[in-house]
């Protein structure tokens, strides 16, 4: 199912709508969308494609989450840390070395708690390996993994999205790249996961890893600095010297209720998703846009919730499969 919103041509008028133009640093790019409409509250140049650095682990983690309840695998299922972690860098709060052992679960807290590199390395490699044992077929399992990242985005009408790794590092190379458009779709789809909405909101997990068969314990801090404040339950960081300060975040308040004739209600449920992109301060970008993006919220419902022309005002996501 391909998006009806209409990625470059389409912001700018929203941004008219409603008046945010001030601030704004030439290269930031952002979106705020109410998750349950799909209304776009607040946007500017969220069309534009832009390395997303460890933002990608929302992908990484939605897939090993569909695969583990496809393939009805537990999540307590040991996972080994592959040869390649010993060439990868950036973060590895843990220190995971090759051939050490850590659970499906807590590898993927690490990597979304602690945007731990080697954690998003392990799962892809472990899930890419049983998936290419289902097909009876050799390939590189991490690239494998990654051809069913991107699956995921085509499915989810991320048309101006390309990943090429499961941790978002930069590569010399070549990089990936996505939109804060494109991102808002993914952090939609996996807040929509009970799982996965239950990871992100936590701010530190105790897990454990074995080297040698003797398990050690760690306690995995959350990156996200916002969790708590103006509602945010959610959802991932990021950061290279190519993507800059980049943030997804979700702030959910409780239902509007509604009195309806003979007694009834009705509840609407009430997220909106942040994200920034290659912001010089991430936190105090997110959090007055959270608040911005609430008031306008407010006030659009308020005038009954109208929508003009749904191609330009609405971010179309597909329904979970």
């Amino acid at each position: 199912m391909r998006a009806s919103f209409c990625l470059t041509t389409c912001l700018l008028p929203v941004v008219l709508i409603f008046g945010l133009s001030h601030g704004i640093r030439a290269e930031e790019c952002y979106m705020v969308v109410d998750s349950y409409s799909g209304r776009i509250l607040l946007a500017h140049e969220a069309g534009q494609k832009r390395p997303v650095a460890s933002l990608v682990k929302i992908a990484t983690a939605v897939v090993t989450l569909d695969w583990a309840e496809a393939s009805q695998t537990d999540l307590g299922s040991l996972a080994v840390v592959p040869v390649s972690a010993a060439r990868m860098g950036g973060v590895n709060p843990m220190g995971l070395q090759p051939g050490d052992q850590i659970s499906l679960r807590d590898a993927l807290y690490s990597a979304l708690l602690g945007s731990d590199n080697v954690a998003a390395q392990t799962l892809a490699n472990h899930v890419g390996l049983e998936i290419l044992k289902t097909r009876d077929a050799p390939g590189d399992t991490v690239q494998t993994f990654v051809n069913e990242m991107n699956q995921l985005s085509a499915a989810l009408g991320m048309t101006r999205t390309r990943f090429i790794n499961p941790h978002g590092l930069d590569l010399p190379s070549e990089n990936g790249y996505s939109t804060a458009a494109d991102m808002a779709r993914l952090a939609i789809h996996a807040m929509r996961k009970p799982g996965f909405a239950f990871f992100v909101k936590q701010k530190e997990r105790k897990i454990s890893y074995l080297r040698g068969g003797k398990r050690l314990p760690f306690t995995v801090r959350n990156t996200n600095a916002l969790l708590g404040q103006e509602d945010i339950n959610g959802i991932k960081t990021g950061l290279t010297n190519l993507s800059g300060q980049c943030l997804a975040a979700s702030s959910e308040r409780k239902p509007m209720v509604e009195k309806l004739p003979e007694g009834r209600s009705l509840l609407t449920p009430r997220r909106l998703v942040c994200v920034v992109l290659d912001s010089t301060d991430r936190f105090a970008r997110t959090l007055s846009l959270v608040r911005e993006g609430w008031r306008y919220y407010e006030d659009w419902m308020a005038r009954g919730a109208p929508v003009q022309d749904p191609a330009r005002e609405l971010l179309q996501v597909p329904p979970p499969r």
